[in-house]
């Protein structure tokens, strides 16, 4: 049989054929085109807005936001003066209220700093897995922390803040206690 006696027998079919494939062609433009769509929608969405445009005024219209100023702090040891950024959460909020505070922080394990508070903040603890250089935090609702070597660690604490640049911090606050002022002031 040839194929010209088979195509007789079972009609033309060739029409219908093409037209599954016309279809099946737009088909896969209209996804391709959706999906360059939801790219460049997705490629617009991650880019930064301008200060002062509607998205920027939309995105930040139900969050509080921190002045730089008040989340900003220092710490001086000695002659040696550091800038803090406070976290913002009502732990780091209510520990400046506290401020100016003068600690005598004692030593402990040759990588960390510790003093009681004079009142107790609220605490939201959770295990930080690796503590680093520069970290303040809070051990309980009353010990304030200041990390000098980054290390792993099981225990829980509350951040309050970090250290903008710690270096020469563990040089600053030494291997014995050492007394220690935190301010908001410059």
């Amino acid at each position: 049989m040839t194929m010209s006696s088979f195509g007789a027998r079972m009609g033309d079919q060739r029409p219908f054929t093409m037209e599954i494939e016309h279809r099946r062609a737009w088909g896969l433009r209209g996804l391709s085109l959706l999906l360059c769509l939801l790219v460049l929608g997705g490629c617009e969405a991650g880019q930064q807005a301008a200060p002062g445009s509607p998205a920027v005024a939309a995105a930040g219209a139900g969050t509080a936001s921190v002045k730089p100023e008040e989340s900003r702090m220092w710490m001086t040891v000695g002659e040696r003066r550091f800038a803090i950024t406070l976290t913002d959460n009502p732990t780091a909020r209510a520990f400046a209220v506290q401020l100016p505070l003068t600690l005598d922080m004692a030593e402990l394990n040759g990588n960390e700093k510790h003093a009681d508070l004079p009142k107790a903040l609220p605490m939201n603890a959770s295990r930080p897995g690796t503590i680093r250089n520069g970290d303040l935090m809070l051990y309980g609702s009353n010990t304030l922390v200041v990390f000098y070597l980054t290390f792993d660690s099981s225990y829980s604490y509350t951040r309050l803040g970090r250290v903008d640049d710690p270096a020469g911090l563990a040089q600053a606050l030494g291997r014995r206690g050492v007394r220690v002022l935190f301010s908001k002031d410059q």
